[in-house]
């Protein structure tokens, strides 16, 4: 038995279609691991059931619960990253609805989704609170027996048929939540993405972790500081980041692995005091990292280090092919300066993924394409392309129109067959949506792109990328234009 037990939902099929089968990464959940960890050093029993892992349909996630028999049930609504986060509200509700309709417990939903529209959810969902915040204290404030719930930071709760909202909780410390409970996670079922593998590295097994919590940027279209209303940036112990590593490597046989940072290469006195430590292990020349990076933060000079320290991919946040969409998105970058950046990466040895998204608030047709042909000529590993959301907790979100945003929360997925990206002063919802998925064809069939990845990581990498391109993603809006 346990007093609390957290769950991490997951609609997979609903979120990212017939990709869900082998395509997409499975990761271990990172804020339902942080908050377990938080509140079993403050001496509450906890359990963890990871719906997106174990594949259970919202009533099994609800018969389970019910076997544990604990004093609050706690939905975390966070995805792969923060943006993923609006999306994980299709499998929280689901199991909201089960949990209200077959097991006797208090529930509480927490996550970045939550907390940019508390109100709304407490009002939408069937639960019995809702968290405005990171979530640990206000969980254990309500397993503490609060006697009165207007004591409780972060806590959003029905009062007298009135929606009480209060104060906000103060920010954890970041190594009071090292998310240490692996022991309580399915850990055989989580898979890595399939670009972090091309070179034959294998998929599992898989973690993901955190070295730093919020970012110092203020991109229109981030949620990322939503929890703490600030750009306040946290850092990890270096010590403890590599402590970590190493127990995953020992007793798990972790080698494949995420750093989940919204930005783990920022901060210098930070991230090369990480990578030093990860350098000296011996076992670094097996490990396979992927982690956040900005064309403006990398320095060439710290470059080798990272390889050196297990890094294998960096994720750039590109955006655009025009500097004036770029500038629009609150992202000043130089077109040189990416070129330049991309190549001494590649030079290092460390193979990059390029984010670029279409339908950003100055976009035209031509601007679009301008992006893609940049994501061409940047002769990348790999490029994801989206489709620009207006997520809860954004600028953009602020600034949009309702009848602009997706009509249900499956609608911010980019891969879903309800996904409606924003529309341009000159585009549709529609016009964007095609671009991005033609433009997604166009770029993995390209000869000279496939050439280049053959060379790198052999044939089966070429058969694995063709394969995607036989994959369509059904869409709402193409079959009703």
């Amino acid at each position: 038995m346990s007093e609390v037990v957290l769950i991490h939902p997951g609609a997979q099929q609903v979120i990212y279609g017939d990709l869900s089968r082998e395509q997409t990464a499975i990761e271990p959940p990172t804020w339902t691991r942080m908050i377990a960890g938080w509140l079993r050093d403050h001496g509450h029993s906890v359990a963890i059931i990871d719906q997106e892992a174990e594949g259970l349909s919202p009533v099994q996630v609800a018969e389970r619960v019910c076997d544990i028999s604990p004093a609050l049930a706690v939905i975390v609504v966070y995805g792969h990253q923060p943006s993923a986060s609006t999306q994980q509200m299709v499998g929280a509700s689901d199991i909201a609805k089960a949990l209200k309709s077959i097991a006797s417990v208090k529930t509480i939903m927490v996550g970045n989704h939550p907390s940019a529209l508390p109100e709304r959810t407490l009002r939408e969902e069937p639960v019995d609170y809702v968290c405005d915040g990171e979530g640990p204290v206000t969980i254990a404030g309500l397993l503490n027996g609060a006697r009165a719930k207007a004591s409780i930071p972060g806590l959003v709760y029905w009062d007298n048929g009135e929606v009480n909202r209060n104060h906000t909780a103060p920010l954890i410390p970041i190594d009071e939540l090292h998310g240490d409970v692996w022991d309580l996670l399915p850990m055989d079922k989580y898979r890595a993405h399939t670009w972090q593998c091309l070179d034959g590295s294998p998929r599992q097994p898989y973690a993901s972790i955190y070295t730093t919590l919020g970012c110092v940027f203020s991109c229109s279209f981030c949620c990322i500081n939503v929890f703490q209303h600030s750009n306040q940036y946290r850092r990890r112990t270096p010590a403890k980041v590599v402590e970590q590593v190493k127990h995953l490597y020992e007793n798990y046989g972790v080698r494949t692995l995420k750093i989940a940072d919204e930005m783990f290469v920022l901060d210098p006195s930070h991230y090369l005091r990480v990578c030093e430590g990860l350098a000296k292990l011996s076992f670094a020349h097996e490990v396979n990292i992927w982690a956040y990076a900005r064309i403006d933060t990398v320095k060439p000079d710290t470059l080798n280090l990272l390889r050196s320290a297990g890094i294998r991919w960096l994720a750039l946040g590109i955006e655009s092919g025009l500097s004036y969409v770029r500038d629009g998105a609150l992202k000043h970058l130089d077109d040189q300066d990416i070129h330049e950046t991309v190549r001494k990466i590649q030079d290092a040895g460390i193979n990059v993924i390029g984010n670029f998204i279409f339908g950003l608030p100055n976009d035209t047709l031509e601007s679009m394409q301008a992006t893609l042909e940049l994501a061409k000529s940047l002769n990348l590993e790999f490029a994801n392309f989206y489709g620009a959301q207006a997520y809860p907790g954004s600028k953009l979100f602020d600034q949009t129109d309702s009848k602009d945003l997706p009509e249900s929360w499956s609608g911010y997925s980019q891969h879903s067959l309800d996904c409606k990206p924003l529309p341009t002063k000159t585009l549709s919802s529609t016009d964007v949506l095609r671009f991005r998925d033609q433009a997604f064809i166009y770029y993995f069939t390209d000869e000279c792109y496939l050439e280049s990845v053959e060379r790198k990581f052999g044939l089966a990498a070429i058969e694995h990328i063709l394969s995607m391109t036989l994959q369509p993603l059904p869409r709402k809006l193409l079959l009703e234009s």
